[in-house]
């Protein structure tokens, strides 16, 4: 299982400054939820309180950005089990932005109008801003993390708790396609807050079950 963290700070102040430039100077890995995000997190917890004792995570595997770590603490307490196994793993950390970490993309545009018709050019899923990481920089190291997983886990059900990079990231690895074949994944763009895709396995291969769900949340 894999899930978005809830709606943070940063979310909020892109979505509030919509198509007016916006330079926010918050560090990425220290931005933490938003009064919406903690109860998206509340949801996620009763929502695993409710599965089958089959289903349940046994592991957890976690991004070390802040509002990442919030969404599990904050989930975990909600759905008041037993404490499990938690291990913070950069390799599940956002794509990194580079020059663009503080801006959103008016203000992108404005900065870097030459590094956008480099981005259009090369496609989203392939351009790497400077200083920054590609869709494919992400797959690279999820690569990574699977094969660690498929030996420290020793056939445990885990739960992520990472980012909306990191889902579709996740989607391309397990489906086992070619990075040539990477750019179809951004059709399942955005991965929602405290959205939930859940993968199946137990006969060699991974089954996808469903893929950014957020029933749970309520309308």
């Amino acid at each position: 299982m894999a899930v978005r963290h809830g709606e943070s700070e940063a979310n909020l102040a892109h979505q509030q400054a919509g198509q007016r430039p916006l330079v926010y100077e918050r560090g990425d890995d220290e931005v933490t939820l938003t009064e919406r995000g903690r109860t998206q997190a509340a949801a996620l917890g009763r929502l695993l309180a409710t599965l089958p004792d089959g289903e349940t995570p046994e592991l957890v595997w976690c991004s070390p950005y802040r509002r990442a770590l919030d969404t599990w603490q904050t989930a975990w307490q909600a759905w008041g089990a037993d404490a499990l196994p938690v291990t913070v793993d950069e390799r599940l950390r956002d794509q990194e932005a580079g020059a663009f970490a503080h801006y959103n993309l008016a203000a992108i545009k404005e900065r870097f109008p030459e590094e956008l018709a480099r981005r259009e050019a090369e496609g989203a899923y392939a351009f790497r801003p400077p200083g920054g990481e590609s869709l494919a920089d992400v797959v690279a190291r999820l690569r990574s993390l699977l094969a660690d997983l498929d030996e420290r886990a020793e056939g445990r059900r885990v739960l992520i708790v990472a980012h909306d990079s990191v889902v579709l990231g996740l989607r391309h690895v397990i489906a086992g396609g070619p990075d040539a074949e990477l750019a179809a994944v951004l059709e399942f763009a955005p991965v929602l807050n405290a959205s939930v895709s859940v993968w199946r396995t137990g006969t060699g291969r991974f089954e996808l079950v469903r893929f950014n769900d957020v029933a749970h949340l309520g309308p």
